[in-house]
């Protein structure tokens, strides 16, 4: 294999990867013709995509604040994404300077822009993994988990906007289940997902196009979102589109211009509380 050929495997660059397609979705230029390509596809399938990647990433900000304004100053972030700032040690750090991070992603352009998620306050710090959310082992048993985490401690896991990514036969409860297993009792799982359940006829489009275009996705019910919090506390309000989840006055404002709308945005998010 030639070193061009080794390249665009590694990049992935013969489908879309849904770390860059949402990059695009926020405006980012880290993508390539082919996420552009399958992101105004699914543009036209449903028009909300922005608004749900916003929406989604202005919740993911809350959270965060929220688990450290509960005392949790260590984070594990899988599903990343492309560094948009303020990532979120950015966010929990203002609160608790002294919060550890880890950050996981398996998009090699992520880890070509991990130096953006290495420039944790000096009282904190920040690691970075390139590992893959189907390999829950390899997460927690990872040198940089071990280094910057005490499991033995309450520990945020945040899976924003990722399991949608994982139809049922990658299991996708299981591994949630063993992610948050090897946590401390008070530790929080954040968590967000597509869901149909506003707009179904749109929703089953875009997923055809979706797939259409080399990627693959399941997004569900606001039922089937809420099994993956088995076993688990769900904060006030549970399991809510994320605009009523804890709204700040940006969102707030975003609501009352008719901007945030249950079908455009599109998703179910919660927090919940390891007993």
């Amino acid at each position: 294999m030639t070193d061009d050929a080794a390249t665009r495997e590694r990049l992935q660059l013969d489908r879309p990867h849904g770390a860059r397609v949402y990059d695009y979705f926020l405006g980012g230029k880290d993508n390539f013709a082919i996420d552009r390509q399958a992101a105004e596809h699914l543009l036209e399938a449903f028009p909300g995509f922005r608004t749900a990647a916003l929406s989604n990433r202005m919740w993911m900000h809350r959270a965060a604040r929220y688990a450290a304004e509960q005392g949790i100053t260590q984070f594990l972030d899988i599903g990343t994404g492309i560094p948009t700032s303020p990532n979120l040690h950015e966010v929990v750090q203002e609160v608790v300077p002294e919060a550890r991070i880890v950050y996981a992603d398996n998009d090699p352009i992520v880890l070509s822009h991990s130096r953006a998620l290495l420039t944790s306050g000096p009282e904190g710090k920040t690691a970075y993994l390139e590992a893959d959310v189907t390999d829950p082992r390899s997460i927690m048993e990872s040198d940089e988990v071990r280094e910057t985490l005490d499991l033995s401690k309450p520990v945020a896991l945040s899976l924003v906007g990722v399991f949608h990514y994982l139809p049922d036969a990658l299991k996708p409860y299981d591994l949630v289940k063993q992610l948050v297993e090897p946590l401390a009792p008070g530790s929080l799982l954040i968590f967000s997902h597509c869901t149909p359940d506003f707009a179904p006829d749109l929703w089953e489009r875009a997923i055809q196009v979706y797939k259409a275009d080399g990627g693959d996705a399941q997004v569900r019910s606001k039922e089937e979102v809420t099994r993956f919090f088995d076993g688990l506390e769900l904060v006030e309000p549970g399991v809510s589109v994320p605009f009523q989840w804890h709204p700040d006055q940006q969102t707030q404002d975003m609501v009352a211009k008719g901007e945030f709308t249950d079908v455009m945005c599109s998703l179910w998010v919660g927090v919940a509380k390891k007993p």
